[in-house]
Order: structure tokens, then C-alpha cells, then sequence
């Protein structure tokens, strides 16, 4: 059985750097044109560069929720033609102007909800970087979201189970599919270094290797994980 390293070895010789999180006001492209086109940035860990970057990564990671990437994207960029990519503004947006700018994204009432009670709290961390429990304390964020915040938007090294990750590490054995979240996340987290870059290009690894369902080849062998293509 491949490590867990290994694996990420192998991902990353596949797919090379996938320049995650995505910026709708970053005119990089998508390395491997999957998902959406715009917005990445490969190679490139500087991002986000600015307060504005980082709030609209966190905004993402909601809108995210339960819903393929292009549809996040496109309530993004509602979001920033009404120039709401900031916590003052959109807290004093109309909740119905709200709802059907992120209406593309699904769930826009519940996630209205959350995208303003988010942006109250950010206000009132003046720069800081949060703690994950604050994070969870939030309502309508879960460990996901959360760690998918403080991965790519506060750059702290956590890492982001996903329900790609689940698949495809309980059919090579390593996990059960409906382990614990904090269960799996330790596992990473035990057999890596604290890396954030590693960390950020795993998560964005696991989640193209799920999408295009390929064959990882590597000088000792194949190793072949095979997993349902997502629909939505």
C-alpha cells in the first residue's frame, strides 16, 4: 500500500501545481481547464495578497457548499459587480438583492444567512487570524469550511477533508469512507509535515484527481484509484 506522502508524490507528478484558491480578481488560468477557467494561480503561494482577497476566499468556502465550483464562481462575481466583496457592504446589502446575486451558487437563503453572519465576525477580527473553534462556532460553518478558510485564506497548515477524500482513501484502504472527520483530518495531519503549501496542493489534488478520474502512474507501479465522477 502507497503512503499517504506517496500518494501525494505521485498526484503531484500527475497534475502538477493546481494553484489553489481561485480569485475572480486574478487573471491566472486553470491548469488543467477543469472546474473554472480563471483565477489560478500555479506555483504562485503569495495569494491572497490583500484583505479583500481574503474575505472573498472565505465567501467562497461558503458558497461552496454542496455545489460544484463554476456555480460559486458566478455568485462571486454577482457579488462583485454589486461591489459587496467587503464585510461593511455586504452586511448593509438588501437580503433579497443578496440572495439572488449568490442564487447560482443553491441553498442562497441559508447561505445568505451565513455569508452575513460571517462577515460580522470578520469585521470584528481587525486583521487577526482566527481560531478554528471560532470558526466553528459560527453558525453554518462546519470543519470543512473552516479548515478550507484557515488553509487558503489565513494560510495556517490544516487540512481539508473532503468527501473525495473519503472515497478515495477508503478504496485504497487507509480509511473507513464514514470514519470521523477529526479522525481522517489526524491521519494526514500525522503522516505529513506541517506543510502549508503541501497541505493547500493536496486538498486541490485530491479534488482534480476525483474530477478526472485518471490512472497515477510512477517508476515503481501503477496505482490506480478509481472513483464515481462528480455531476453536479
Amino acid at each position: 500500500m502507497k503512503t499517504i506522502k506517496e500518494i501525494y508524490d505521485l498526484f503531484l507528478k500527475q497534475y502538477g501545481p493546481q494553484g489553489w484558491w481561485p480569485l475572480i480578481s486574478h487573471k491566472g488560468s486553470n491548469p488543467t481547464k477543469s472546474g473554472s477557467i480563471n483565477g489560478y494561480h500555479p506555483g504562485d503561494y503569495t495569494f491572497p495578497r490583500t484583505r479583500e482577497q481574503v474575505f472573498e476566499i472565505c465567501l467562497g468556502t461558503i458558497l461552496g457548499q454542496n455545489t460544484a465550483w463554476p456555480n460559486v464562481e458566478k455568485a462571486l462575481l454577482n457579488l462583485n459587480k454589486l461591489d459587496v466583496i467587503d464585510p461593511k457592504r455586504l452586511l448593509s446589502l438588501d437580503e433579497d438583492v443578496l440572495k439572488d446575486a449568490i442564487r447560482p451558487a443553491g441553498y442562497f437563503n441559508q447561505k445568505a444567512k451565513k455569508l452575513k453572519g460571517f462577515a460580522k465576525f470578520f469585521l470584528h477580527l481587525r486583521g487577526r487570524i482566527p481560531k478554528r473553534q471560532e470558526l466553528l462556532d459560527i453558525w453554518g460553518i462546519g470543519p470543512e469550511t473552516a479548515d478550507s478558510m484557515l488553509l487558503y485564506a489565513f494560510k495556517v497548515p490544516t487540512f481539508v477533508i473532503d468527501a473525495y477524500t473519503r472515497r478515495i482513501f477508503a478504496n485504497l484502504g487507509h480509511i473507513d469512507e464514514k470514519a470521523d472527520y477529526e479522525h481522517i483530518k489526524a491521519l494526514f495531519e500525522n503522516n505529513l509535515k506541517s506543510d502549508l503549501i503541501m497541505f493547500q496542493e493536496y486538498h486541490a489534488l485530491i479534488v482534480e484527481h476525483a474530477k478526472t478520474d485518471r490512472k497515477i502512474k510512477s517508476h515503481s507501479g501503477d496505482l490506480r484509484i478509481r472513483n464515481r465522477r462528480k455531476t453536479s
